[in-house]
């Protein structure tokens, strides 16, 4: 094959220009790309070299060749540098829009490059998910899954859209669970949501005003999401110890953040001030504490003593399988500040895509009113199949079956651990759920951890992702992969440190 030969620059971009010099730069390129000047295949000049040949900073290089990738026109390739891979015409025409603006000025906000690589590499059946929050495919109960498709086909007969409160049938089957979970609520208290993250952002755009202040458990899932800071909200962590979330620090953490402890209503013309807590008392995601009965009775006589309104996440509520499982903060509450948030993902099937809130009735009614502006309701066909595995005794029994199996995967990930990294880390023993927090004993530069791992087909989650500042420490499942290939997957990582 013959050889392409360096491209040639003999231009700079004119800064008495009303066109911008990153766009004059674009376009430059793009005229030599469409001439055939600089063909297919070709190799651009290190960055460096561009930003001396165009007399710009790197920075300006940068951008243009950033913008040159979301047309299509080059690709950056790991060991390869920048190479053109596209002279489409339609990407060279003089109108078309600047679609860089588009993708940076959206209403949500990114996800850091951690969180988009891991999100990527979830469907890439070569790399071991070693803390990844989903259930192992190979637990789902298939024969279950049969007996209520084939009683869909044989009642189903139609499929219009749902009310926006969710199915009556649903709703009540809901409201039944709750009473195992210690909350007493009638179907009209609960709300069906396509999946709990939905739930989080129909309260996030609705309940909350722009400028509120979403305290968290420091760690915390909610660090790894942009719910609330695309609604224009800030978060603040808040400590925890090895009964979860610590009380008697809420009021030192509403202080710092200059936050008042009634979060504003979303129609409050006013700039916000107000907050409200995040909090996944069972189970938590990332570090497995399940907070005791005692501490979570303290929990909200400070929050009904602050005025601090409470989001409760129960996502892994049904999934202790050590001692009794305890109530949830909403059991507690004799005032409304809880609204509870729980899910079918975690214990069942996130491809349902189910979720529920329990709340106020008032809360519900405008909650469902921004459902129906989203997406006019969650799945009939998925809310009827969760509702027949609850009113049916299904559910309860699959519960009773998985609980076993996760305490099992639990077990031998503890062993592993103690095989692996004793002496090199520490961490905790959770009582359910899907998770073990392991912090490293010395420093470990985290970036480069990941990266090596995936490089040998592991794919971590980093406790930094979930911090509100940088930790040495891993988010571990047991959920997704068996004992024996969790024990490779650590075996892996304790070879790279």
């Amino acid at each position: 094959m013959a050889r392409i030969a360096p491209l040639h620059i003999d231009w700079k971009p004119d800064r008495s220009a009303d066109r911008p010099v990153t766009g004059q730069i674009v376009d430059f390129m793009c005229g030599r790309i469409a001439s055939g000047a600089w063909p297919i295949g070709a190799r651009l000049p290190s960055q460096r070299a561009l930003s001396e040949a165009f007399g710009v900073n790197r920075s300006t290089v940068i951008a243009a060749i950033e913008e040159l990738a979301d047309y299509g026109v080059v690709e950056g390739r790991h060991g390869a540098g920048t190479r053109i891979v596209s002279n489409t015409w339609s990407l060279m025409l003089s109108g078309a829009p600047d679609w860089a603006d588009y993708v940076s000025s959206g209403f949500f906000k990114a996800n850091n490059d951690t969180i988009q690589a891991i999100n990527r590499f979830e469907f890439d059946p070569t790399k071991t998910r070693l803390g990844t929050g989903e259930l192992d495919p190979r637990l789902f109960p298939r024969d279950m899954w049969r007996r209520v498709a084939h009683e869909a086909a044989e009642e189903i007969d139609a499929l219009g859209y749902p009310p926006p409160e969710g199915l009556d049938v649903l709703r009540e089957a809901i409201a039944g669970r709750m009473h195992e979970w210690g909350i007493d609520c009638r179907p009209e208290q609960v709300l069906i949501s396509s999946g709990a993250l939905q739930g989080l952002q129909m309260i996030s755009v609705s309940l909350l005003s722009s400028g509120s202040t979403v305290l968290a458990e420091a760690p915390s899932y909610i660090k790894s999401l942009q719910v609330f800071q695309s609604a224009g909200m800030r978060l603040a962590g808040v400590p925890m110890d090895e009964q979860g979330l610590d009380v008697s620090s809420l009021p030192e953490v509403l202080r710092s953040v200059g936050a008042s402890g009634l979060a504003a209503p979303a129609r409050s013309s006013a700039s916000g001030g107000g907050a409200v807590l995040y909090t996944i008392p069972t189970n938590h995601n990332p570090t497995g504490v399940t907070m005791p009965l005692e501490r979570r009775r303290a929990l909200v006589d400070a929050c009904v003593a602050d005025r601090l309104p409470v989001i409760e996440d129960c996502a892994y509520q049904d999934l202790v399988f050590d001692g009794n499982v305890p109530p949830s903060l909403k059991a507690c509450d004799e005032t409304g500040m809880v609204i509870t948030v729980g899910s079918a993902s975690k214990a069942l099937a996130p491809g349902l895509r189910i979720g529920w809130i329990v709340a106020d009735e008032r809360i519900v009614h405008r909650l469902a009113d921004v459902k129906m502006q989203m997406d006019y309701g969650a799945g009939t066909l998925n809310q009827w199949v969760f509702a027949r595995f609850l009113t049916s005794g299904m559910y309860a029994e699959y519960l009773e079956t998985l609980r076993v199996a996760l305490r099992r995967r639990r077990d031998a990930a503890l062993e592993t651990l103690d095989r692996l990294f004793a002496g090199r880390a520490h961490w905790n023993v959770p009582v359910g759920g899907f998770y073990i927090w392991l912090s490293f004993d010395e420093p470990v530069r985290m970036a480069r951890l990941f990266q090596r791992a995936l490089d040998h087909g592991v794919l971590l989650n980093p406790g930094d992702i979930y911090d509100f500042a940088g930790n040495n420490a891993l988010r571990l499942s047991y959920a997704y992969t068996t004992p024996e290939e969790f024990s490779h997957a650590a075996g892996v990582v304790a070879s790279l440190l």
